[in-house]
């Protein structure tokens, strides 16, 4: 279904129309060269590969600042001193933009999209004034909800964690955000609900009970579960890995240590990841490693799409622009069994020097044309390239014979010392890692 144009009563992006494809020769900044949503590529519209997402907290609430400088964007749906009134002009700006640059789905924590209260109370009241209208937003537009989030680590009381603080206390406002961003996502349609640890860790042990913290950790995402079940919630549960950054060491770490924590708690049923290539970066890891690694244990959910500087050991959330790295991405998407009802979310922020509203638009288009360029090449590189087929071969030795009874179980350690006196020193087999590197780079 075509998204319709959905403007408010002032429109916040004047003199841009909805983004067209004008193909690869086009010099249009405000016009797709590569991604075209209904195009079919490898058995499905472009569209349904990606199931893009905007991220309502970097594109309509980042206007620039750093820890070293304040703003450099003045927002107009920011201009009003009634933060309500400010969270719907908001609003009307977000699906704006939406439906011109044609994306279906978005994301947002729960104070990206309304301002939070002086108490529990009015702060879920502020909420519902904004989901209402959200609603009635997506429901003019054709705009889906992708997940919701709540944000329990901006506020000062979760300096020292959420569901891992070590007062009590602290922890029931936590429960309260998640359940009132639970309700919000299931009345929006939302598909998934995503917990993002970013307190959920430790500066120094010396103070922290890490044994302790993660038990809570665990029995506050299963009672989080459980009432979303309860309620309405059919979609899925999804835990964004990150290493560091606010805390010194968090506790979803990569994907590995997500695995290993969901698997522990009995939470693996019921929740996914939601990988971000910048923290993957962060952790040590190529963004293909931690898509794979979920993949492999059936727990690939949705992606934060983005990439880091790497010259800089921080969070920089630029819009990707890398061709090789999009592509080695949807190498692994093409291989698995797709996003849905995960999705593509831009994580990414403009640079603080961007100014103008027009670059916000150019971002997006910019890194939905590498992930096609990406998928276009992927797709190419698995029909022609034969990669797959060399990599199948490289274990031949284990599809038959000996070699199969292994992966079956059936030789002990005698036997399998035993064969190797038998056959003796084995003869050595290059890997060939140059001749894959290549076939990458002949395709791109």
């Amino acid at each position: 279904m075509a998204l319709k144009l959905t403007l408010g009563k002032k429109e916040y992006f004047p003199g841009i129309k909805q983004i067209q494809y004008e193909g690869p020769g086009s010099k249009n900044p405000l016009a797709f060269k590569w991604y075209q949503p209904d195009a079919v590529v490898a058995g499905k519209p472009m569209k349904e590969h990606f199931r893009f997402a905007i991220a309502y907290w970097h594109t309509f609430c980042n206007a620039g600042s750093d820890p070293f400088g304040k703003d450099t964007i003045d927002f107009p749906w920011d201009a009003s001193s009634d933060p309500i009134q400010a969270a719907k002009d908001k609003l009307d700006a977000a699906f704006e933009f939406f439906t011109k640059l044609g994306v279906e789905f978005y994301c947002f924590h729960d104070r990206d999209m309304a301002p939070e209260g002086k108490s529990v109370i009015e702060s879920e009241k502020n909420l519902q004034i904004l989901i209402d209208l959200a609603k009635e937003k997506q429901k003019e537009s054709g705009v889906k909800l992708l997940w919701g989030t709540a944000n329990v680590f901006g506020h000062r009381r979760y300096m020292n964690g959420a569901a891992t603080n070590p007062d009590f206390h602290v922890l029931t406002h936590a429960a309260a955000q998640v359940k009132a961003a639970i309700d919000a996502t299931v009345e929006l349609g939302g598909g998934n609900y995503v917990f993002w640890g970013g307190r959920e860790g430790y500066f120094t042990l010396l103070n922290t009970d890490m044994k302790r913290e993660l038990e809570h950790l665990g029995q506050f995402l299963t009672k989080a579960r459980d009432y979303g079940r309860q309620n309405g919630f059919k979609g899925t549960f999804l835990i964004e890995p990150k290493p560091m950054e606010p805390t010194k060491h968090q506790y979803d770490f990569d994907s590995a240590t997500v695995i290993s924590f969901l698997k522990k708690f009995g939470l693996e049923n019921d929740f996914k990841l939601n990988i971000e290539n910048n923290h993957a970066t962060l952790a040590g890891h190529t963004f293909a490693h931690e898509v794979r690694l979920a993949a492999d244990n059936g727990l690939l959910g949705s992606l934060d799409i983005n990439q880091g500087d790497p010259y800089n050991g921080w969070d920089t959330d630029e819009f990707l622009h890398d061709v090789t790295e999009s592509t080695l991405l949807m190498l692994e998407i093409l291989q698995s069994k797709g996003l849905a009802p995960g999705g593509m979310n831009f994580d990414a922020k403009n640079r603080r020097s961007s100014s103008d509203l027009e670059d916000i638009f150019i971002a997006h288009i910019s890194s939905m044309d590498t992930l096609a360029r990406g998928l276009i090449i992927a797709d190419k590189i698995i029909r022609e390239s034969g990669l797959l087929e060399m990599r199948k071969k490289r274990y031949a030795s284990f599809d038959s014979g000996d070699g199969a009874r292994f992966e079956k179980g059936e030789l002990g350690l005698a036997q399998l010392r035993d064969m190797a006196v038998k056959l003796g020193e084995p003869q050595q087999m290059s890997a060939k890692q140059e001749l894959y590197e290549s076939l990458i780079n002949q395709f791109i």
